[in-house]
């Protein structure tokens, strides 16, 4: 499968694997097949079940008209397979989930699923970077999560699917049953929620000897680094090649959930990577690197002498600031590369203290310099907007960081005759479980307005400076998924059958939004706990303690720094 091209593209969806003595899988992906093809994390598991010999998978995506969903490969309805595999990276695509599940003639809920006892009901397990976060928004409607990487977790479960049969009634509580006592997958219906007279969330209770919590597996190192399967024109990065330089991040940024519960951060070994690129497709000359933002300079360096040699363009998301090396340099420039992204985050100085995100104004100003020299015509700046403890002076300090940013990039522009493009991204701060900002609360809809309303304006002025803003009643509905409980999946159940405003429909169900993003306590419940990133229990709270007090952390050395306890006491 490695390097090929979509069926899409010459087949148009005909048949290529039969039916006959397979057993069929179907993958599903909650979003369109434009978007969902970018995803590196999708075509990692369909190479994963596909690699199987006695396994067909095949992969249903979002209508874009809103029709019923069916298999890209055979055009078969989702109803037609035994077993489903849920990819979710998102908040957002909760949503989408439970109308593919809604539009394919499935019960959504796991519960009325069981009851039903029909063995022609499917087994529906959950994965991807959403349900280890937090998976209890979507814990009534999944028999299982796989918590933690596919590569350690998918190939045991195909191989219990493939020995329990899918024809003996009784399969699926079999399957749940062996695997609700293992690390790594959990089981909703094997833990009851508890509440206080109050009616608050007041922890688990685990039944019929289910783990608590349930512990995430990672895989530790690869042979080779995960990389495309599939190439397609019709994606958001038509034939774009994909590959990962590691999983997590060392730096320890407080808001960043992959920071957190993607630890112990693996940064794959050189010989990983290179043994990916050169999978790179013939014909193919455009590489997206992924996890650019922590990889040391001497993997870049070695990364950018092979791509060169291969001759192909290097594409990526964002650039950490302070990893610009001239290897790097070089290639950007032979890259022809005009648009890349530094991601400051914090406003000022003082909040990327308080995020730990160890990027002083000079790195910024010398890397957007690097940048521009190195040929990029518009640089993107990546800032959050209502990050906790921010004043209007933080933003008064990112306008004049934007100010100094374009001077000196001018400067530049003015010897080539041509100058550079500013884009501001401002992003409203999204409290997410894991995290230790995930006891701070989201910074409401009218202050974040304000903020944007001011930034505007004080920005307005500054030519080639252009301004992107993302809508803050948009993130105030990702908070409320980031740190909801069970009790948001009937209100998110009603939202998929009858298309109403999430307010409205949250205000029917007796939630208060207010109250689910809003700020937690250091002993409160809190109901993703259910998962164990091994991370001290206090660790996350003495974070977002020193994130106050405008401390840092010095980031991950997994030799021998044991502060988080994931690396061990």
């Amino acid at each position: 499968m490695k390097g090929a091209v979509d069926l899409l593209d010459h087949e148009q969806g005909t048949i290529i694997k039969k039916w006959k003595d397979k057993r069929p899988i179907a993958l599903v992906f909650p979003n369109t097949y434009k978007l969902a093809m970018s995803n590196l994390g999708m075509q990692i598991v369909y190479r994963i079940a596909n690699d199987h010999p006695d396994i067909v998978c095949e992969r249903v995506f979002l209508p874009e008209n809103g029709g019923v969903p069916v298999s890209v490969e055979s055009g078969r309805l989702l109803t037609d397979f035994p077993v489903i595999l849920c990819a979710l990276s998102f908040e957002s695509d909760y949503l989408n989930l439970l109308k593919i599940f809604i539009n394919a003639g499935l019960e959504p809920l796991a519960e009325h699923r069981r009851q039903n006892k029909n063995i022609g009901s499917p087994l529906i397990i959950g994965g991807g970077v959403a349900t280890f976060i937090n998976p209890e928004p979507l814990a009534p409607f999944i028999d299982m999560f796989v918590i933690g990487d596919a590569e350690v977790l998918l190939p045991a479960i195909i191989e219990e699917i493939i020995e329990t049969g899918y024809a003996e009634q009784g399969w699926q509580e079999h399957l749940l049953e062996q695997s609700a006592v293992r690390p790594g997958y959990y089981v909703p219906a094997k833990y009851k929620y508890l509440y206080s007279a109050d009616g608050e969330f007041a922890g688990f209770a685990a039944k019929e000897g289910a783990l608590f919590p349930v512990k995430k597996k990672v895989c530790l190192d690869l042979d080779e680094a995960g990389h495309s399967e599939l190439l397609t024109p019709h994606t958001e990065f038509a034939s774009l090649y994909l590959a990962e330089l590691g999983r997590g991040c060392s730096r320890g940024c407080r808001f960043c959930a992959a920071g957190f519960i993607y630890r112990p951060p693996r940064l794959w070994r050189s010989d990983a990577i290179i043994s990916a690129l050169k999978e790179i497709p013939q014909g193919c000359s455009r590489v997206g690197l992924l996890g650019m933002e922590m990889a040391h300079a001497d993997e870049l360096a070695e990364v950018s002498r092979f791509l060169e040699g291969v001759q192909c363009s290097l594409s990526f998301s964002s650039l950490r600031a302070d990893a610009l090396s001239d290897e790097l340099v070089s290639l950007l420039q032979k890259s022809a590369l005009k648009t890349s992204a530094i991601a400051p985050d914090g406003a000022s100085e003082r909040l990327r203290a308080v995020i730990n995100k160890g990027l002083s104004r000079h790195d910024i100003v010398k890397a957007a310099r690097t940048l521009v020299e190195a040929g990029i015509s518009t640089l993107k700046l990546y800032f959050m907007i209502g990050l906790p403890s921010e004043e209007d002076a933080d933003l008064e300090e990112l306008v004049e960081l934007v100010r100094q940013v374009k001077e000196e990039i001018d400067e530049v522009g003015k010897a080539r005759g041509r100058l550079a493009t500013i884009a501001v991204s401002l992003n409203s701060f999204v409290p997410k479980a894991w995290t230790p900002f995930q006891y701070a609360g989201f910074a409401g809809v009218p202050e974040l307005k304000r903020r944007i309303k001011f930034l505007s304006k004080e920005l307005k002025p500054f030519a080639n400076v252009k301004l992107k803003v993302d809508k803050p009643d948009n993130a105030f509905y990702q908070a409320v998924l980031a740190k909801g409980d069970r009790r948001l999946a009937y209100a998110l159940l009603d939202m998929a059958r009858s298309g109403r405003n999430w307010r409205q429909v949250l205000k029917d169900h007796d939630l208060d939004p207010l109250v689910i993003a809003g700020p937690r306590q250091k002993n409160e419940k809190l109901c993703w706990h259910i998962i164990d990133h091994s991370m001290n229990s206090d660790y996350l709270w003495g974070e977002y303690t020193k994130a106050l007090s405008g401390k840092t952390t010095l980031p991950c050395d997994t030799s021998r720094c044991r502060r988080c306890g994931v690396c061990g006491e």
